[in-house]
């Protein structure tokens, strides 16, 4: 029996060997990381050099690091009223691009009445003409737009908006958990005030986030009150052992950054080729700057639910966009965003690649392709018959 290919790495991705001995060393520490005899010492060491890891790798200082239990709670940690804007007032509203993830069109602790959605073009990038009609009209606002898009792979004009969001008085943050490890990604540069990081996405363990605020930053309001840890900002011990993996993963991944982009990209445009000889598929996002990995396609009378099934009877895992609403196969609220109706939102299919991803992974995927493209082909004939 062939081993399987998983090509769903926008879901979650393997543990990486730095992390997983990351944690392995520190699950045998005893010490609380807030105590202050020598074995908390020890563990509070762990914890920094994470901190200081992440902190490097996207431009910050250490110490406006705030670990979280996963990317969704970072995100919520962020979107809180109570922030204040570059000068100096509360932001008052929250203003989300159409294609965020779930936990931002949520959006915490926003009441409904204070929330707008920021329209996206059919390319399904954010419509900044739109965005500067809506800075324009009303009080000072907290926008969040993805760096990238976890579904499509599509670029965000993150910098472009963060100069609007600040001579509108307001602030910008950037749920960057799909960018890390894939494109180089800095806060100052980018001139966002908030960005928020999972460790999973990039090689580490499963329930470890992070909250990045740039310098300067104030009026971040807790989700969790307790006690002192994360300088207050986030009650609770510290998962040390997450924390460390996802330290050695974010090292890890930024050391190969470059040249497993540059693969990948190399993959993504041999498969991309091979998909569309088949059945009349189509690449959505095409047309833009998109992650190196990232590949959603669909074709005339494709459902998703059909293909994810058929892929996965050939051993190879993907998924119909993402992965965070229990296994459910639904269409895409990307895919709406960008104007295209259910008939073809039904059909999508993402394919995202990473640092192990083989070429002989990918013909696999093709030779997939081609019997469930065959199979739909004949259907269609069937049906016009």
């Amino acid at each position: 029996m062939r081993n399987r290919v998983y090509l769903d790495w926008n879901a979650t991705t393997p543990l990486r060997a730095e992390a997983r001995a990351a944690m392995l060393a520190a699950w045998d520490l005893i010490g609380n990381p807030s105590s202050v005899h020598a074995e908390g010492r020890e563990a509070r060491r762990l914890v920094e050099e994470a901190r200081a890891a992440l902190a490097s790798a996207v431009g910050a200082l250490p110490r406006n690091v705030v670990f979280t239990s996963s990317g969704t709670e970072a995100n919520a940690l962020a979107l809180s009223p109570g922030l204040r804007g570059r000068s100096g007032g509360r932001v008052e509203r929250l203003l989300v691009s159409s294609v965020e993830h779930a936990s931002m069109l949520a959006g915490g602790r926003f009441p409904a009445d204070r929330i707008g959605q920021i329209r996206v073009t059919p390319s399904g990038v954010v419509d900044l003409d739109h965005l500067k009609a809506l800075l324009d009209v009303g009080p000072p606002a907290l926008v969040s737009i993805m760096a990238a898009n976890n579904e499509t792979g599509a670029l965000q004009p993150v910098a472009e908006a963060a100069t609007m969001v600040h001579e509108a008085a307001g602030l910008l943050h950037v749920d960057a958990i799909q960018a890390l490890g894939k494109i180089p990604f800095d806060i100052k540069t980018i001139g966002a005030d908030l960005a928020t990081f999972s460790a999973h996405k990039i090689g580490g363990p499963k329930g470890v986030g992070a909250l990045v605020m740039a310098e300067g930053f104030a009026g971040l309001e807790p989700l969790l009150r307790g006690g002192g840890q994360e300088l207050g900002r986030r009650a609770g011990t510290e998962n040390v052992a997450g924390i460390a993996g996802f330290g050695a993963a974010v090292r890890a991944a930024v050391q190969t950054l470059s040249e497993d982009a540059e693969r990948m990209a190399t993959l993504r445009s041999y498969l991309e080729k091979g998909l569309k000889t088949v059945a009349g598929a189509m690449i959505f996002s095409d047309d833009v700057q998109r992650l190196p990995n990232t590949v959603l396609f669909t074709a005339p009378g494709l459902k998703a639910e059909t293909a994810v099934i058929g892929f996965d009877l050939e051993g190879i895992a993907v998924s119909s966009g993402s992965a965070c609403s229990s296994g459910k196969v639904q269409p895409s609220h990307v895919l709406s965003a960008m104007g295209f109706g259910p008939a073809i939102a039904q059909g999508a299919v993402r394919l995202s690649l990473g640092w192990s991803t083989r070429a002989e992974d990918i013909n696999l995927v093709l030779e997939a392709w081609r019997k469930l493209g065959n199979t739909l082909l004949r259907k269609e004939r069937r049906n016009t018959a």
